[in-house]
């Protein structure tokens, strides 16, 4: 199957032309989560055209679109249905339209990390079960489940994508979903600013001359600084809870964990594996534990599993 494939995430799109299991052509475009989805609509349109000519392919012998979006969807019929702040015209955009409009084509759309779940399902770490959670650790914290090689969506389209909104702390930092205490707001890209300049000793720190992001905290840590040290412990074991949360809620056989973070992984998996031996209630046996494969292609390689289920519904 060929396919045109978008993950839009808040910052970037990665726009690229999918092959069956091979990504022919890829293109990252900058974006901001503030813009209107309606005014980047030409641009991933010019992106994929382009990138399709370059592989010297016709838009004609393509299937369809995969759209991953960075918030709620309706898959049955193509559209967003919440943003939590991000493209806040997303809901408004009829991108049956402008798929059809642009380049003649059907469109399908998912959440993306669902999208992310289909691809290491299709073609990376998940390809030896169809029971899988998986968790993307960056910016948010994604959770998304698989149960008998079926996406949980649910009546709303919010079944089993909410992971980083299960709660970590009772009386923990508000969340921008209007919780308080998630993994998100505990343990996120979005939320390490504010928990390393309230950790005490901050402004004795290393990380106090620094941009606070994971790369720099788990270098800083590796360094021996304490409060690196105590933050990196402190979002390692808000993660082990929350895959806890995640097993006991879906049962599966096998977690994948996926994200930006995930290129310490050599820390974050032997943790996680254990912490799940210990504090998890699975009498037939432990869940296995495993780094998503396919990093940042994994939503990208979900085109081809999500157009075939679109076009086998319909």
């Amino acid at each position: 199957m060929r396919a045109l494939s978008i993950d839009l995430g808040g910052t970037h799109a990665t726009c690229s032309v999918i092959e069956d299991r091979t990504i022919h052509r890829l293109q990252v475009v900058r974006t901001d989560g503030d813009r209107k989805l309606q005014e980047l609509l030409p641009v991933l349109a010019d992106t994929l055209r382009s990138l399709a000519a370059d592989a010297g392919l016709k838009l004609e012998q393509m299937e369809g679109v995969a759209l991953g979006f960075c918030g709620l969807v309706d898959r049955k019929n193509a559209r967003v249905t919440s943003t939590n702040l991000k493209y806040t015209d997303a809901t408004e955009v009829n991108l049956k339209a402008w798929a059809a409009q642009e380049f003649g084509l059907p469109i399908a759309v998912e959440n993306d990390a669902r999208l992310a779940l289909l691809g290491e399902w299709y073609a990376g770490s998940g390809t030896s079960s169809n029971d899988i959670v998986m968790m993307t650790l960056g910016t948010g914290i994604g959770g998304v489940a698989m149960i008998d090689g079926r996406l949980l969506v649910g009546k709303h389209f919010q079944a089993g994508c909410l992971g980083g909104h299960l709660a970590a702390r009772f009386d923990g930092s508000p969340c921008n979903c209007g919780g308080i205490g998630c993994a998100e707001s505990e343990a996120s890209g979005w939320a390490l600013p504010r928990i390393c300049t309230s950790w005490p000793g901050f402004e004795s720190s290393l990380l106090a001359g620094m941009e606070l992001n994971f790369q720099n905290l788990f270098q800083t840590a590796d360094e021996g600084d304490s409060v690196a040290l105590a933050v990196r412990e402190h979002c390692i074991r808000v993660w082990a809870r929350t895959a806890a949360s995640l097993i006991h809620a879906y049962d599966p056989e096998l977690l994948l964990i996926g994200g930006g973070v995930m290129r310490r992984g050599d820390l974050i998996v032997p943790y996680i594996q254990q912490y799940v031996k210990d504090h998890t209630w699975t009498p037939w046996g432990t869940v296995q534990v495993r780094p998503a494969m396919l990093g940042d292609r994994a939503p990208l390689l979900g085109a081809v599993p999500l157009i075939e289920l679109i076009n086998g519904a319909n």
